[in-house]
């Protein structure tokens, strides 16, 4: 949580960054989350890459433990010598999903802690105002938030219901005026980010943020697939996967403050868009039948090699047996 949150503060500077210029948390997301998918699109290039080398071995793969299927170590020993000879590593991609995770979570907790994460003020006046805030007789966080870790949000819209509290929880250098300007950012599009959509009821406007939480989470994950050629992953198991966890972050968008749930619908039709731009440029077919083609390219290359190397010996070979030939003549 502690590296997560880490990630997190140091993109809060980003998001701070941009709701200086634009004075709404709304905007400030939406650049942010384009930001964040250029800065990792190279890295879904290289996991891109590394899925269809994979795929493209999965023939010679099959065939190896079907071979070998009685003597793993054996198998194992031509796995490797296989992704030797193909240039492939099969922990390639690892790091790829890796970081890419990591910077996710990290954005996570710079908007779902916009006070310790983003306006990076110190935790324990963040702590000593909730504290505060809950021991006021009638208010709860509870009643704006079940989760912990959307009270920062919490306190944000409690802050913005008044001055006089933000004057006297937070007085340290500019955290006063800091948090006034941020907590009148809220506003978008006629959506207060800060109302938790649960709190209004299901025929309030703000049912729209789980239900494009589903919606857009859905459609990312089924275009995502039919590109990838991967259709048949909505059988079985991995349908209740495909349906569950869009449903699952939908009770959790409807459950915490909008900003969350705004930023995770960002996040998916910006994912969308990337996929349709991968599909277009880097195809898994495409890839596949690129990477046939360097393979074989190579192989010419190292034939060529290996016949230019021993040139001088069947060079040699014919000079002798000309020879021969012209002696045989003679006689």
């Amino acid at each position: 949580m502690q590296i997560f949150g880490f990630f997190g503060s140091i993109l809060g500077y980003l998001l701070w960054g941009l709701f200086y210029i634009f004075q709404n948390f709304g905007v400030s997301i939406i650049f942010f989350t384009i930001i964040i998918k250029v800065i990792l699109f190279p890295f879904s290039i290289k996991q891109q890459k590394s899925m269809a080398n994979t795929a493209r071995l999965q023939k010679k793969q099959q065939e190896i433990r079907e071979k070998y299927a009685n003597n793993k170590q054996k198998a194992n020993e031509e796995m490797q010598k296989l992704y030797e000879k193909e240039g492939v590593s099969p922990t390639g991609g690892c790091l790829t999903s890796l970081v890419p995770m990591f910077i996710m979570l990290g954005i996570f907790y710079s908007v779902a802690y916009p006070l310790t994460n983003t306006l990076h003020i110190d935790s324990s006046f963040v702590n000593n105002a909730m504290s505060f805030i809950n021991s006021i007789p009638g208010f709860s966080f509870s009643t704006v938030s079940t989760v912990a870790a959307y009270q920062e949000i919490s306190l944000v819209r409690a802050l913005a219901d008044s001055k006089e509290l933000v004057a006297q929880l937070f007085t340290a250098g500019n955290d006063a005026a800091n948090i006034e300007a941020f907590v009148n950012g809220f506003n978008f599009s006629g959506f207060n980010l800060l109302v938790t959509p649960s709190s209004q009821g299901i025929f309030s406007v703000y049912i729209l943020v789980p239900v494009l939480c589903f919606v857009s989470s859905v459609a990312t994950s089924l275009i995502t697939m039919r590109i990838n050629g991967n259709a048949q992953a909505q059988q079985g198991c991995m349908k209740i996967m495909f349906i569950g966890l869009p449903l699952f972050s939908a009770w959790i968008a409807f459950s915490v403050p909008a900003a969350v749930g705004f930023y995770w619908i960002c996040n998916s039709v910006f994912s969308l868009i990337q996929s349709l731009v991968m599909g277009r440029f880097y195809s898994p077919s495409a890839l596949i039948a690129k990477g046939e083609a360097q393979h074989v390219a190579l192989l010419e290359k190292q034939e060529a090699l290996v016949k230019y190397e021993y040139a001088p010996v069947y060079a040699g070979e014919n000079n002798t047996s000309n020879k021969n030939k012209s002696k045989k003549k003679k006689k």
